[in-house]
């Protein structure tokens, strides 16, 4: 065989690989675009006059045009939507009516608390959920398997502000097992704006970094009710999956193999079939810490949590629509962002989906 024989198909492997790429990027821009687009007309449609929530009702007619053509209103629509796509691009999502600040930078600040919170418990959530999912699956019909199955459904059954007061009553009213609202305590808060090198935004990781080891043990009797509560949220979805993803794998023939050539069960179980269960189970996760980030509103409104969703519901009480639009345009591009990233984990996990 000759070497241009045995290079040629390493060298059709680029082109592949670069179309491959370039689809990526394409649908990318095209995603974020429609993102744009659906947030723009948002903007245009809801019954709220930005030009009235700068320039208040008492403002004259002459102070309230120069207002609407200062925000560019006076343009056409078209024309308006590219520059509020040039803007968004460069990082620009406008300006906060109530503080006046980039809404950028508002939600840069608020961002780590949520990213703390929902990583927290997604972690939780794959800890308890696989195991979980995996007994029930490997004992289907047993106490075991009802047992995990009732949990997942009160879990993804029960409203998450219902869960969050419970928990509140129980365990910080009753028993005084937790920290109540918020990240820390009000002595803390001021060690924290004034003291503490902020390196993450991140409490836990900051403090620690710190060497703020007692400011650490506060943060922690604070986050672990929220957390824990969306880790059960978490846990109740992706046990469900993994049940139904390990019965499926634990009915082919190449289990049955295993177990006839006398292969330990755990072997079979989490070397094998957990093999090719992790496949799916890697879109699971991914979609269910997109959910945490993206779906803990009501969770970070109960808790007094100061991050992204709470932001997004304060500045939509209060009519702030620059802020209420770029924080959907962010969560939109951190769900994207995801799905790409489980995408990419997906193919160098399951070598079938890179061919």
């Amino acid at each position: 065989m000759s070497v241009s024989e045995t290079t040629a198909p390493a060298a059709s492997r680029w082109p592949d690989l670069l179309r491959r790429v370039a689809g990526g990027i394409v649908t990318l821009a095209i995603t974020v675009l429609g993102l744009l687009l659906v947030t723009f007309v948002i903007g245009r449609v809801v019954p709220i006059d930005p030009v009235l929530s700068i320039v208040g009702e008492r403002a004259t007619q002459e102070q309230y045009e120069a207002a609407r053509q200062a925000l560019g209103l006076d343009a056409p629509l078209w024309q308006q939507f590219y520059i509020y796509v040039r803007d968004a691009l460069h990082g620009d999502l406008g300006m906060s009516i109530r503080s006046q600040q980039p809404v950028l930078t508002e939600i840069a600040r608020r961002f780590p608390a949520t990213l703390e919170l929902a990583t927290l418990g997604t972690i939780l959530g794959v800890i308890l959920g696989v195991p979980a999912g995996v007994l029930a699956a490997t004992k289907p019909g047993s106490i075991a398997d009802q047992v995990v199955r009732l949990v997942g459904l009160v879990g993804y059954s029960m409203p998450v502000f219902w869960l969050g007061l419970i928990g509140l009553l129980v365990f910080y009213g009753k028993l005084d097992w937790v920290g109540g609202p918020g990240r820390l305590d009000a002595s803390y808060e001021m060690m924290l704006e004034f003291t503490l090198t902020r390196y993450t935004g991140a409490i836990l990781i900051d403090s620690a970094l710190n060497g703020a080891w007692d400011m650490f043990a506060n943060a922690v009797t604070h986050i672990i009710l929220p957390a824990g509560l969306l880790g059960y949220v978490s846990m109740a979805y992706i046990s469900r999956m993994t049940r139904s993803f390990m019965l499926g794998e634990l009915s082919q023939e190449y289990i049955t193999t295993a177990r006839v050539k006398g292969m330990p069960e755990w072997r079979v179980i989490w070397v094998h079939a957990m093999r090719n269960v992790s496949v799916p189970l890697i879109t699971v996760v991914a979609l269910s810490y997109a959910y945490l980030l993206e779906g803990s509103v009501l969770t970070e409104t109960i808790f007094a949590w100061p991050g992204l969703g709470s932001y997004i519901t304060d500045a939509l009480f209060a009519a702030d629509m620059p802020a209420v639009l770029g924080g959907t345009v962010v969560v939109g591009v951190v769900f994207v962002t995801l799905n790409m990233v489980s995408d990419i984990v997906y193919r160098l996990v399951d070598p079938r989906a890179r061919t």
